[in-house]
């Protein structure tokens, strides 16, 4: 199929996505939102009061949730290299996660308060060549991983967003070494097809 046809493909099946509709409805920015709060439910990832973490945020549904679930009292930064709209609640960083200035950005914003909460949703312009993406997203989990061993309070959430391949073992294990408890995720609102899914470490540190 050429790519004008995958677009429009795209284009239709996102125009008749249940969660779409949704999100529209309940004043989500995206359907992503959902995929979160699922999660959150079920594992009880959300306190008020906490300092929450938010990479590769935009266009913003995950903040949107978080802000939401942590009041009173708690505090969101996002980050994206995309530009994002302002929300209640949230303080934004535009800047590219890998890069050393958005990471000092973020680094000052916290101003060596731990965090309660990482998410990380980040994932890398997909080329189709399966192989490639998968590199490229585990680094980017990889770079949330540093960031939640420097900043993650003892006994914190992270939560990362994964995509199955030669390198996934070794992250999952790591991620193991590091938790209380690690758990596998995948929400409704994650497409099937999607090769995507979460993993969830909680205690971190512990």
């Amino acid at each position: 199929m050429s790519r004008a046809g995958k677009t429009k493909r795209w284009l239709q099946e996102h125009r008749s996505d249940v969660f779409v509709k949704r999100a529209a409805r309940e004043g989500f920015r995206s359907r992503a939102a959902f995929k979160l709060a699922e999660i959150g439910d079920r594992d009880g990832i959300f306190a008020p009061g906490q300092v929450v973490v938010d990479l590769g945020a935009a266009p913003g549904g995950w903040s949107q949730l978080a802000a939401e679930r942590t009041t009173p009292g708690g505090r969101v930064i996002a980050v994206d290299l995309l530009e994002m709209a302002p929300l209640p609640g949230v303080e934004f960083i535009h800047g590219d996660f890998r890069e050393s200035e958005a990471l000092a950005r973020l680094e000052a914003l916290l101003a060596g308060r731990s965090v309660d909460l990482v998410l990380s949703d980040m994932a890398p312009n997909m080329s189709g060549i399966r192989v490639s993406d998968q590199a490229l997203a585990m680094g980017l989990a990889e770079l949330a991983m540093d960031f939640a061993d420097k900043h993650l309070a003892a006994g914190g959430t992270f939560l990362v967003k994964v995509f199955q391949g030669a390198d996934y073992p070794a992250f999952l294990n790591a991620m193991r070494c590091k938790c209380r408890e690690v758990k596998v995720r995948k929400p409704e609102a994650s497409r099937r097809k999607s090769a995507e899914h979460y993993l969830l470490g909680q205690g971190f540190g512990g």
